[in-house]
């Protein structure tokens, strides 16, 4: 970190459910300074119960960037991400020296903090190719293949977003080589410090909280915010733990009560990979979310 710099990012991370929203917000109120959200599926409009989207009063209480910023039908990628929040700090940091980030969406995070490799060029028939296989034989064709040619992607990947899958797979078959050998290489200097919170809680009481959410969202709505949603079901904004199990249930292929419990499993899932992800980089100091006069310290004594 170059302490020669006088702004500075304090990204609050770890896995769903753990309690990143409610540290982020104490945090931006401490420094008097927004948030920017790190969640790929928060900044869709239509998508509010099922990803846990911070509540009016919370919006209301700190600004929060990349939230309701896109609609549901528009893509969204990693390098959408970088450069929306890379602009946002710049309007951040012409009040405050300090601005929070707080998601847990590992490759958001890793392409603003490090900014994104260069990919290799796909040809057109390859990617025309995959295409067609995922439309006649979905998500479960990216999956396979996936999960027995590249196993090192597998691990990590988010399972269940057919673009990052169909990405993988087009690098795959182009180059004969994993997209993970394509990353990491040149990290780029950000022209500000950044300090790295992960959040993590005991396992048993993380899933604890993920099957107390889960029920939360059914009893605020969520079953009514999926039915509405039925006609856009194949869009990549609703790949996503919450809706493709209900998407399930309303179309007979599974009981309510089965995708209910599905919902929990995945997002226990889900949960495990962001750890997996996030520990992976040794630049994250770890602590429990509720132990924020700590945090406090720690990043005080990082910005002093």
């Amino acid at each position: 970190m170059n302490n020669q710099q006088a702004h500075t990012i304090i990204i609050i991370a770890g896995p769903t459910a753990v309690g990143k929203t409610g540290v982020a917000i104490q945090l931006a109120q401490h420094f008097n300074t927004s948030i920017i959200s790190a969640d790929s599926r928060q900044c869709f409009r239509e998508l509010n119960i099922g990803v846990a989207k911070p509540t009016p009063a919370q919006l209301a209480a700190v600004k929060h960037y990349f939230i309701n910023t896109y609609s549901i039908d528009e893509e969204v990628t990693a390098a959408t991400f970088e450069q929306y929040a890379l602009d946002a700090t710049q309007t951040i940091f012409k009040y405050s020296p300090i601005a929070v980030m707080a998601g847990g969406t590992g490759l958001y995070i890793k392409a603003f903090c490090d900014g994104l490799d260069e990919m290799p060029a796909i040809p057109a028939h390859i990617r025309q190719q995959i295409i067609t296989a995922y439309e006649q034989q979905g998500i479960a064709f990216l999956q396979e293949e996936l999960a027995q040619k590249d196993p090192v992607f597998w691990q990590t990947a988010e399972q269940q977003n057919q673009q990052r899958l169909m990405r993988a797979l087009e690098v795959l078959y182009a180059t004969g080589k994993s997209i993970t050998t394509y990353r990491n290489n040149t990290p780029v200097n950000r022209s500000f410090n950044i300090i790295k919170i992960g959040l993590e809680l005991p396992r048993e009481i993380l899933y604890q909280h993920i099957n107390y959410r889960v029920d939360e969202m059914i009893r605020e709505g969520l079953i009514a915010e999926v039915n509405n949603l039925l006609p856009y079901q194949r869009l990549n904004a609703l790949q996503t733990v919450g809706y493709k199990e209900l998407f399930d249930y309303f179309n007979n292929n599974i009981s309510l009560q089965k995708a209910i419990e599905n919902i929990k499993q995945n997002t226990r899932h889900y949960a495990k990979r962001q750890m997996t992800w996030f520990k992976k980089n040794k630049d994250f100091t770890w602590f429990a979310p509720d132990d924020y006069n700590n945090i406090i310290k720690y990043i005080l004594d990082k910005v002093a």
